[in-house]
């Protein structure tokens, strides 16, 4: 059994198959799937997907190049539907946003967004782009804080809060570019590892320039086998129960 504990089910490029991309990956063993929010004008999409399927859970949150429609009543919303599973993917991308004033309001409403998940006891989903140095600062100086780096981008300092944090791994590692992250893979605990596909984006090697789906998780964990030399089973056992510690599923 795998978890695909990221891919944005809700997006439109979904919206004329999903039935199909949802049998396609529960027939090769993904057998639950976790939307984070994004963009507020999406998640009721994601809502709906929760309701109409057992396996399909939610999170909650403002994601950094969208902070300007960032709104609390967003969160309180839906915070509380019994298959909402975390705050996110909320934090800080510097990649899209070079203005310093606006990186200071992403650190303002990230900070906002951390507090509202620790009241309501949820794991955070954590965006990371071009910005580890100030994520570290704002996570290292809050307390009692849990959560997952959604596509941990190999920054060794981010590991120092593996006793509170997973690693999401997605298609990247199968890239033939990802020396920086293969290298990087050894250190991070395995009982801290979790599989994501942040479909429709980051294709895995072979695929890559198609649009992704739950599917390809499949090609996730057997790299992720080939680089624990352990058998693809306990891959899935091993991020399925990391998974479900996390999120509570």
């Amino acid at each position: 059994m795998i978890i695909d504990t990221h891919t944005h089910l809700d997006n439109e490029k979904f919206i004329d198959d999903i039935d199909e991309v949802i049998k396609r990956a529960k027939d090769a063993g993904v057998k639950e799937f976790i939307i984070p929010a994004a963009d507020p004008k999406d998640l009721s999409r994601a809502v709906e997907l929760s309701q109409k399927y057992d396996e399909i859970y939610f999170a909650v949150g403002v994601h950094p190049i969208e902070i300007d429609k960032y709104e609390d009543k967003f969160l309180f919303d839906f915070i509380t539907h019994p298959k909402c599973v975390a705050v996110g993917e909320i934090g800080l991308d510097y990649h899209w946003e070079k203005e310093p004033k606006q990186q200071k309001k992403q650190q303002e409403f990230f900070i906002r967004q951390i507090n509202i998940a620790k009241k309501y006891n949820k794991p955070i989903i954590i965006h990371v782009r071009e910005a580890t140095k100030d994520t570290y600062d704002i996570i290292k100086n809050i307390d009692n804080i849990r959560g997952v780096f959604h596509c941990f981008n190999a920054a060794s300092q981010l590991l120092e809060f593996s006793e509170n944090f997973y690693y999401g791994i997605g298609g990247v590692i199968t890239f033939k570019n990802a020396k920086k992250l293969i290298n990087v893979f050894p250190e991070i605990p395995k009982s801290r590892v979790i599989i994501e596909t942040d479909a429709p984006y980051l294709t895995p090697h072979p695929f890559r320039g198609q649009r992704n789906e739950p599917f390809y998780t499949t090609l996730i964990r057997d790299k992720i086998s080939e680089l624990w030399k352990v058998d693809k089973k306990e891959v899935e056992n091993i991020t399925t129960e990391n998974a479900k510690r996390l999120f509570e599923i």
